[in-house]
């Protein structure tokens, strides 16, 4: 049995929710929606609203379901008509999908509208982002290398930033 790691109460109550309903539907979709609510906020990548469009552009009448966070894309001109369940919306993103006449949905709304997840379309964020090149690497006590090749959040790579101690073994160590 997996234990709960979250605080959040709402993503608690879901969690207890999704479990009843994968217990008592015996439904794939529930038990995946199950699986991912119990992930880690890293193995939940966002996913913008450009990108959701795309994915929605053939599925008129269905539900898009995120289990994760839909954010805003100033580069699309306009949103179109949509109907989507995440965790959460930005503010930007969350006005645009009901200015298109969309709705933003929770998860226990969807689960009293479609509770074996009929007429839904379940999606996820990209995994490879590029906040994730700074996150390191997995760490133990024995592993000295847990940010080599670690991006670091600099200005500039130029000769002047970030480049003396504790980067080059010429100046006294490397890290």
């Amino acid at each position: 049995m997996k234990v709960v790691k979250t605080k959040n109460p709402y993503n608690r109550l879901l969690i207890k929710l999704y479990k009843f309903l994968s217990r008592r539907t015996e439904s794939k979709f529930c038990e995946t929606i199950l699986k991912r609510l119990h992930m880690s906020k890293v193995n939940q990548p966002p996913i913008g609203l450009h990108r959701l469009a795309k994915y929605m552009s053939k599925k008129e009448g269905k539900t898009a379901v995120i289990v994760g966070k839909v954010t805003d894309d100033v580069r699309m001109m306009e949103c179109p008509k949509m109907s989507v369940c995440a965790l959460g919306f930005t503010e930007g993103a969350r006005n645009r999908i009901v200015a298109a006449g969309g709705e933003c949905l929770t998860f226990d709304q969807l689960a009293l509208r479609a509770p074996k997840g009929s007429g839904t379309v379940l999606l996820r964020g990209p995994k490879s982002r590029e906040a994730l090149s700074h996150f390191g690497h997995n760490t133990s006590v024995n592993n000295p290398h847990t940010h080599d090749g670690v991006k670091p959040y600099v200005r500039s790579k130029g000769r002047k930033f970030e480049r003396a101690r504790g980067r080059r073994r010429s100046r006294g160590f490397k890290v």
